[in-house]
């Protein structure tokens, strides 16, 4: 039953991404240039924790 519903899940969700790309492709190019800022950000942030671990968190 939970395998079911999880690939409801994925296939409601690749749905609504072709609907999105297709309906606003800008749109759709903003939200893909805002996740991968993120993923930046985050990126960035983990190298500034491991910098300060590695200089003895001081």
């Amino acid at each position: 039953m939970a395998v079911n519903s999880k690939k409801a899940a994925v296939y409601l969700l690749v749905v609504f991404v072709l609907y999105v790309i297709i309906t606003d492709p800008a749109k759709a190019a903003d939200y893909v240039q805002i996740g991968f800022e993120g993923i930046s950000d985050a990126a960035k942030a983990i190298g500034d924790f491991f910098t300060w671990l590695a200089d003895g968190a001081q």
